[in-house]
């Protein structure tokens, strides 16, 4: 199992892959937003999105898990 984690405080602003959905490592599954800026929070590992932890619009703090990939 690998997590994908906030790296900053930031609000979810798009949601790219879902659960079920084959990623390779590196690709995008999610966007936060902050201060106008957009970041993107990448799958650490190839496999299949288990579980997506978060929901657009909400707030995460860094450190906090986006998604399980197994």
């Amino acid at each position: 199992m690998h997590e994908a984690r906030a790296e900053i405080v930031a609000n979810v602003w798009k949601l790219v892959a879902a659960p079920g959905d084959e990623v390779g490592a590196g690709d995008v599954i999610a966007v936060l937003e902050t201060m106008k800026m957009e970041i993107p929070v990448v799958a650490p590992a190839a496999g299949t999105i288990e579980e997506v932890r978060v929901t657009q619009g909400q707030i995460v703090q860094e450190g906090d898990v986006i998604a399980v990939i197994a």
